[in-house]
């Protein structure tokens, strides 16, 4: 069952106290937590959604965070890198060069695939020990690149995914805005990445972030609720 959160949450959240599922369970009944995959394109607005979390007291464990962990130096993640790519991928400090990493992956879909068998399973088993770890009734893993690498079949564990959904105008006029690119650049960015349709295919819930930032925090503290009655009910 799909929750849909948009900017007029003060007349849905009755709706979202009535709709939820009296038999929900987590696609992993085992977990010792109740995880909620978050995920978004680009300027979707997902980093305001998990500071909103945060403000909340949840724990989000953050997929960026812990594929930079991965290739951290010094760690097996990096030596994996060089030992496929060459160690001109290192910079004078002996740390990934990441801009250059970025642009060969991108030009290159075979480099890009090998660089995310190295990366994608760190990143997964990190989030899975950080949410497992969390306290309170459950956790958020934020997964930017859920619906490209893998989607609920790469995390079994995940009891629901919130998307963070954008008319692509709207994230457009954003990229541009936030990153300070040209218009060609910011299409190829969103090109880049799972379509609009393939991140709602996996949607258990959706936050329809094309309004002012105002509206976030009554959002998420609609799910919140939402979440929490859910993790009980498991429990």
């Amino acid at each position: 069952m799909r929750t849909c959160v948009s900017p007029d949450w003060r007349k849905q959240s009755p709706w979202l106290r009535w709709q939820q599922p009296v038999d929900a369970s987590p696609h992993n009944a085992s977990m010792s937590e109740y995880i909620i995959g978050l995920t978004g394109g680009g300027a979707s607005g997902k980093s305001a959604v998990e500071a909103c979390f945060h403000t909340l007291g949840v724990v989000v464990a953050d997929a960026d965070a812990a594929a930079r962990a991965a290739l951290a130096a010094g760690s097996e993640g990096l030596a994996e890198v060089v030992a496929t790519f060459g160690p001109t991928v290192l910079g004078p400090d002996g740390h990934l060069d990441r801009a250059a990493m970025r642009r060969r992956v991108f030009a290159d879909p075979e480099a890009r695939q090998q660089l995310e068998a190295i990366v994608h399973p760190r990143v997964r088993a990190a989030l899975a020990e950080a949410c497992r770890g969390a306290p309170g009734p459950y956790a958020v893993a934020s997964i930017p690149l859920l619906a490209e690498g893998g989607g609920r079949a790469a995390y079994p564990w995940l009891a629901r995914v919130l998307v963070v959904d954008v008319p692509e105008t709207t994230q457009l006029a954003r990229l541009l805005r936030r990153d300070g690119i040209d218009e060609a650049l910011a299409k190829a960015m969103i090109a880049a990445q799972a379509t609009r349709q393939e991140r709602l295919a996996i949607a258990d819930d959706v936050i329809v972030n094309d309004g002012p930032l105002e509206a976030l925090p009554g959002q998420v503290i609609a799910l919140d609720r939402l979440y929490r009655g859910l993790a009980a009910a498991r429990s």
